[in-house]
């Protein structure tokens, strides 16, 4: 028989429901995923780092899960919440359940849950702290006290807490299910240094199909050790927490900058950007989740359809002679992407699906390449 399991917000509100993960209890920040699939991309995804999921669609775990499907190499999220979970599972890349694979990964994760009424409660009242708490003896009072003790991830560094501890290669591009040949092929070896804030797989997966050469080095890596890689550009990653933490982070972008190397930053990297450019950022109500975000390119008035993933936005009132304002969500006018106006550096809070096929935002990948091809070694100070 399925243990019980009780989800307690900080507010006091609470939800019963089914466990489907291990029996214990969590806590995080909980938030609410409007994507219909990529359950799997969505729990090992960094940027979800100490954040409970809410997936609004209501029919997860249909296609199980599998060991390619992956864009880390563990389960970020702090918890898992469905309304849901199907007795059977089906597809041919399947290697477990859903529930298997987060028993096996030691989450905390509830079903049988009343997601659209949780998701109206975030939307009006704010992303907020939670408990998720499994097993035959569930304590309510327990749980609220455990919620309200989280201190939220406002203040909160977690981009070196997800970050890779050493620097590697990433060679492997995208994949297709009839394992055809990369959509790019290799025309020269351009050298992308990644900086990893929490970076996904196939973030990295989009450099190598375009014939780059790719070094990740970890967050907290300095100016003079990225330019000891003789770079021909460098990214930054998408990521977890409050940018303003990162002053490591900042300080190196910032250098970098004044070095006039092509710069591209994707969620947390835009933040990261932003804040070394002396703009702000802010703390949005609930963020944006989800695999469906429309987006205003304000140059061409053509619409992107990004994934996205974040509780924090760049404070478009903030922002200086040198910034332009290159991008703007449809859903709300949020700022969504810059661009600096005295060196080759820009940034968008979105990032591409994590499926194989056509990205709208792969084409910022291919600008950033345009910007490293026109900016010559010259201009590049050492």
């Amino acid at each position: 028989m399925p243990h019980p399991a009780l989800l307690v917000l900080a507010d006091g509100t609470v939800f019963s429901g089914t466990s489907i993960g291990i029996n214990g209890y969590t806590v995080g920040e909980v938030v609410f995923n409007t994507a219909m699939t990529g359950y799997q991309e969505i729990l090992t995804d960094p940027s979800y780092s100490q954040q409970i999921v809410t997936l609004t669609y209501p029919h997860i775990g249909n296609t199980g899960t599998n060991s390619e499907d992956v864009e880390s190499d563990r389960v970020h999220c702090a918890g898992l919440i469905i309304r849901d979970l199907p007795k059977l599972h089906s597809n041919y890349r399947a290697d477990s359940s859903l529930s298997e694979y987060l028993q096996a990964n030691q989450l905390v994760a509830i079903a049988d849950l009343d997601t659209r009424a949780l998701t109206r409660h975030l939307r009006t009242h704010g992303a907020q702290s939670g408990c998720i708490m499994a097993g035959e003896s569930v304590d309510t009072a327990k749980a609220i006290a455990l919620a309200q003790q989280f201190p939220g991830l406002a203040g909160l560094d977690l981009a070196k807490e997800v970050s890779c501890t050493e620097s590697y290669e990433w060679t492997q591009p995208s994949w297709t299910l009839e394992n055809a040949e990369p959509a790019f092929q290799a025309i020269n070896d351009r050298h992308i240094v990644a900086m990893d804030f929490g970076v996904k797989r196939n973030i990295l997966r989009m450099f190598a199909d375009r014939g780059c050469r790719v070094t990740v080095v970890p967050a907290t890596s300095t100016a003079d050790e990225i330019m000891a890689l003789s770079p021909d550009g460098v990214f930054l990653s998408n990521g977890p927490g409050d940018p303003e933490p990162c002053t490591y982070a900042i300080d190196t972008i910032r250098t970098l900058l004044s070095k006039r190397l092509p710069l591209f930053g994707i969620c947390l990297g835009h933040q990261l950007l932003a804040l070394a450019s002396d703009a702000k950022t802010i703390k949005m109500k609930f963020g944006h989740h989800g695999a469906n975000h429309p987006v205003l390119d304000t140059a061409t008035g053509r619409v992107m359809i990004s994934s996205q993933n974040h509780g924090f936005a760049v404070d478009a009132e903030s922002l200086n002679e040198q910034l332009a304002i290159t991008h703007i969500s449809l859903f709300d006018q949020s700022l969504q992407g810059i661009r600096r106006l005295d060196v080759p550096a820009f940034s968008f809070q979105g990032h591409p699906e994590a499926s194989p096929g056509p990205h709208d935002v792969a084409a910022l990948f291919d600008q950033f390449i345009h910007e490293i091809d026109n900016t010559s070694s010259a201009e590049v100070k050492s």
